[in-house]
């Protein structure tokens, strides 16, 4: 008999809310967090707009010292971490370093953290440094500053953890990859506790002019961002990328259980597939993500007709949209035209790797406080798409299973399913 995995904590870094209540208020109002990009001159760039997040001081959460040894990625995945350690009751005392020590087994405490780019704002200033002035004024801590992992390893020194700290990288599938893995690591026994999710901050010079060259990002609303990404609609035209962190406090029930814990939902299942078809773009036909949907509710012992919620990964692209919609077609057969699907990516934009551990909370709110987020945006319908995309404006209505999805660069798929926890 499979483990019980259960959330206890959550967090959350993103243009729509810095927390886990102002980010919940801003799903329900059907709040856009895309504005113009300040962060660099957009001069000579299509792409003028993301999803930056905004009021971020990292003191709040880490030592001034240590975060200048961030990235920002790192920072913000820390910042999510210890806002999910203290939801869940488990963030400890700092000590004379400052840093707070988790207040379980330490070395039964697991971390699995989705990244897919790393420190890009790193590399750029030390590429432009190296390549004007020689190497020896490039960043004396440019590798572990931008190396993806680092964003697991700081997690781990800041709250003493000392079991697995793993990064998964699958592109925009890796957040929800990371929860796959460590509700594996739990149902195995080698964790009791394990911290998952995934933080991504591409919103660099050399991140944007990368994705404007795939001709992946929004350019047709530079001057109206908060109507740019728009899932789903037949006037889309690509992502609007993002920054932010998600993550979750996973443990075992009995785990949960014998410390009082407060319980926030049931991580019941995880499915993953590849596509084996292009490196940037989805199998048209949909079988890879249709594979993963029903690995994650053959995991999870859900019948398709239970899973009441699909948080889309809807990232407003050409190819994307109609292919998810044909995929969750396939999957949940005349079921899919009954569930309510969103994607909240018209709010928050694309956070990367990041994605995957804020959609996740997207689904535990949704049920916590029975709501539908709403795809906004959603003016003119793809005849492509026609499912349930709940446009506009959050419904009202009790939920007891979602499903996640996410579909990375690459082929790779990932999906979660989560239940209101009984």
């Amino acid at each position: 008999m499979k483990k019980k995995v259960v959330v206890t904590g959550m967090g959350v870094i993103s243009c729509i809310g810095n927390n886990i209540e102002d980010f919940c208020a801003s799903l329900k109002a059907g709040k856009s967090g895309i504005s113009k990009i300040e962060s660099f001159d957009t001069t000579n760039f299509e792409v003028k707009i993301a999803g930056e997040v905004k009021d971020f001081d990292p003191s709040i959460w880490i030592d001034k010292k240590e975060a200048r040894k961030m990235a920002r990625f790192t920072q913000l995945a820390v910042a999510a971490t210890a806002q999910a350690l203290i939801d869940a009751g488990l963030m400890g005392e700092a000590d004379a370093e400052g840093k707070r020590p988790v207040k379980c087994n330490a070395h039964k405490t697991g971390i699995v953290m989705g990244n897919g780019i790393g420190g890009f704002e790193v590399v750029q200033e030390s590429m432009k440094k190296m390549f004007d002035s020689g190497p020896s004024r490039m960043l004396p801590l440019t590798v572990p500053m931008m190396i993806p992992n680092e964003a697991a390893g700081n997690i781990s020194m800041m709250f003493g953890t000392k079991g697995p700290a793993y990064t998964q990288i699958t592109a925009c599938a890796a957040g929800t990859d990371s929860l796959g893995q460590a509700l594996d690591l739990i149902r195995s026994g080698r964790c009791d506790v394990v911290i998952a999710g995934g933080t991504e901050a591409t919103i660099t010079q050399f991140a944007v002019g990368a994705f404007q060259m795939l001709k992946a990002l929004s350019t047709k609303r530079c001057d109206e961002p908060t109507k740019a990404s728009r899932p789903f609609d037949a006037d889309r035209d690509g992502f609007v990328i993002a920054e932010g962190s998600g993550v979750l406090i996973l443990e075992s029930e009995e785990h949960a259980k014998a410390r009082g814990a407060k319980i926030h939902a049931e991580l019941a299942g995880y499915g993953a597939s590849a596509d084996a078809y292009h490196i940037t773009a989805p199998d048209p036909t949909g079988n890879g993500g249709m594979n993963a949907v029903l690995n994650a509710l053959a995991d999870a012992e859900v019948k398709p007709e239970e899973v009441q919620y699909y948080n889309a990964h809807g990232t407003s692209t050409a190819i994307n949209d109609p292919t998810e919609t044909k995929m969750l077609k396939m999957a949940f057969g005349d079921h899919a035209k009954k569930m309510k699907v969103s994607s909240t990516k018209s709010m928050h934009g694309h956070c990367i790797a990041g994605a995957g551990g804020v959609e996740a909370i997207v689904c535990i709110l949704a049920m916590r406080d029975g709501f539908y987020p709403p795809t906004i945006n959603l003016d003119n319908p793809d005849p492509e798409c026609d499912l349930d995309y709940v446009p506009h404006k959050a419904q009202q209505g009790e939920i007891n299973c979602t499903a996640s999805g996410s579909l990375g660069f690459g082929g790779h798929n990932g999906v979660v399913v989560l239940k209101k926890y009984k």
